[in-house]
């Protein structure tokens, strides 16, 4: 039966290292300059094929389709956005909203590093844009703006100066955006239109956001990059290479449904663009993808209830834009205050959402009040530590009188070594008169799996970890160790790490082992020779494994073997004093 047991742990081990090697990062490559909001992969545009209105969507008209990028000039009249933490422009060409920078972040670690760019405008290589428009119904032969209308407008939009856009199309109707913009990230675009003509027209307000290019992800497995939404309550998430796919199948429909309020944009690893309409209207979201070189995506919400505008009224609808940085308290906010269902899923807290956000709350709170997350991890660390002390330590004890049972159990192998039944029966035997569980050792592992894994998602995926410092050389939590022990640390002045993403071993990840080493030791060793060799070449195995994570995930883990190592040896020392009968048999 012990052997049986002890096989299992062996599984049990395999299982989480080939499991971790597939769920978490692959090796290193060079940082996509996707994490600074755009990619390194250009894309040419080119005409974008109508739009046409989902089926059973109660309208009769469809977002229009893009024009041409040739048509594009570079150089086209703007006015400038001057918020509190974005900055850029609108393009009066078409009424786009089409350069964002984000002032609180910067590409890099270095202080002078450029700032993140969000959005991006159709002339230049990597198009990421956000426009707002209307469609008449029906033959109605109602001129509205296109993408080469030129609106009118002065001044500049800023955090408490709202900027209206106009536009006359000659047949009595005028066209207006007003933009507003809090202190954050969310704008405000309110679509309005005042009928002076003899007749009544009937409109279908849009908006949508459209990349005009293919980005580079991450690739990771357990992070989403791509089209995302809250939908009648459900959550909703298209890869960009699943958009294409399922485009294909469907008039480059990848998604639609008809739902009241929510939201939809696409998102990237820290930053997010996304519309929410009206709360109370019927809206029309789609996830598109348009064939064009380099490939393009759009999300887009059209409204199923017309504005019927008389002769001599207005009429307005109403539509928020996100554009920024996915931080979880400001989602949150937006969330409670504002009434946007799950907007806080826009970080991709993953299947252990219950334990996550806690986990990162827990974090966040320890940090502000250390003013370091390293910091904040090794305390929540001890934390974790306390809660389970007394499940840990039941097993730590039963793992001592293991380790004490030694002799006894060598001397029964010997004893038996002709009749592995009757060596079987006497483990047994012996394992229930000193009250001894063989499988405890594999407890305090798969308590901490969970944690592990949260803790993982929350260093990996929310923007408050990223770029966030703990002492000596590492300046990023949310990235791998940058020294390597192949080049002596820096010493030598190449990255062998270019050859071969193996061959980078920072120096947490070596303190890591040895500390894995140290705790194995203080475990009873698999009473059979090569199961003993397999256990001893895991710290070697996680050693490297844990080389290719972000820093603070090794440091916790690190931190964690440490405590354990204390506590284990307490208790060893403990158990060997008071029970002096298991070692002498």
């Amino acid at each position: 039966m012990d052997q049986k047991r002890l096989f299992l742990a062996i599984a049990i081990s395999i299982a989480i290292l080939i499991g971790f090697q597939y769920l978490m990062p692959r090796p290193p490559h060079p940082v996509p300059a996707q994490d600074v909001a755009t990619t390194a992969a250009p894309a040419t545009p080119g005409n974008a094929p109508a739009s046409q209105p989902p089926a059973g969507a109660a309208v009769s008209g469809a977002i229009p389709a893009q024009a041409a990028a040739t048509a594009v000039p570079r150089e086209v009249p703007r006015l400038k956005i001057a918020g509190t933490r974005v900055q850029g422009s609108i393009s009066l060409l078409g009424a786009r909203l089409d350069d964002l920078v984000l002032r609180d972040y910067r590409e890099t670690i270095e202080p002078n590093s450029p700032l993140v760019r969000l959005l991006e405008p159709r002339a230049d290589p990597q198009p990421y844009f956000v426009q707002f428009g209307w469609t008449a119904a029906g033959d109605a032969k109602v001129a509205v703006p296109t993408d080469d209308t030129l609106w009118s407008a002065s001044g500049e939009l800023a955090a408490s100066k709202p900027l209206t856009l106009s536009w006359d199309n000659g047949q009595g109707q005028v066209f207006e955006l007003v933009f507003s913009l809090d202190d954050n990230y969310m704008f405000t675009v309110q679509q309005r239109v005042r009928n002076t003509g003899a007749e009544a027209v009937t409109l279908y307000p849009w908006s949508r956001i459209r990349r005009d290019y293919t980005p580079v992800t991450a690739g990771y497995y357990i992070l989403h990059e791509g089209m995302i939404g809250v939908l009648d309550g459900r959550l909703k998430e298209t890869k960009y290479s699943d958009a294409k796919s399922e485009g294909a199948k469907n008039n480059g429909i990848a998604l639609t449904a008809a739902a009241t309020g929510g939201w939809a944009g696409i998102t990237d690893k820290y930053w997010l663009t996304a519309l929410v309409p009206d709360q109370a209207s019927k809206q029309t979201a789609s996830f598109r993808y348009i064939d064009l070189p380099g490939g393009s995506y759009q999300v887009d919400f059209l409204g199923q209830e017309p504005l019927v505008v008389a002769p001599g009224a207005a009429a307005a609808s109403s539509t928020r834009l996100f554009a920024g940085a996915k931080e979880v308290h400001l989602l949150d906010r937006y969330e409670s205050q504002d009434g946007i269902p799950s907007f806080d899923k826009a970080v991709d807290f993953g299947w252990f959402y219950f334990l996550t956000k806690p986990i990162f709350y827990a974090l966040d709170w320890l940090n502000h009040h250390l003013h370091n997350f390293g910091l904040a991890i090794l305390v929540f660390t001890v934390f974790v530590k306390g809660l389970f002390f007394p499940l840990a330590n039941k097993s730590y004890r039963s793992m001592s009188k293991m380790k004490l049972l030694g002799p006894k159990m060598t001397a029964l192998r010997e004893q038996y070594k002709e009749d592995p039944a009757k060596l079987q029966s006497a483990m047994m035997a012996l394992y229930k008169g000193e009250k001894v569980n063989p499988a405890s050792g594999c407890l305090p592992m798969l308590i901490q799996i969970p944690v592990f894994f949260s803790l993982y998602k929350v260093i990996f995926v929310t923007i408050e970890m990223r770029q966030a410092p703990f002492f000596g050389w590492i300046h990023d939590l949310s990235s791998v160790d940058p020294t390597n022990v192949f080049n002596l640390f820096g010493l030598i002045p190449f990255d062998p790490a270019a050859f071969s993403p193996m061959l980078h071993l920072g120096a947490w990840p070596l303190i890591m082992g040895i500390t894995m080493f140290l705790q194995q030791k203080l475990n009873p060793p698999p009473p059979d020779p090569v199961q003993a060799k397999v256990f001893q070449f895991m710290p070697v195995i996680f050693t490297f494994m844990l080389a290719h994570f972000p820093a603070g995930l090794v440091i916790y883990w690190s931190w964690n073997n440490l405590l354990t190592i204390g506590q284990q040896w307490l208790i060893m020392r403990q158990t060997s004093l008071s029970k002096p009968s298991l070692a002498r048999g």
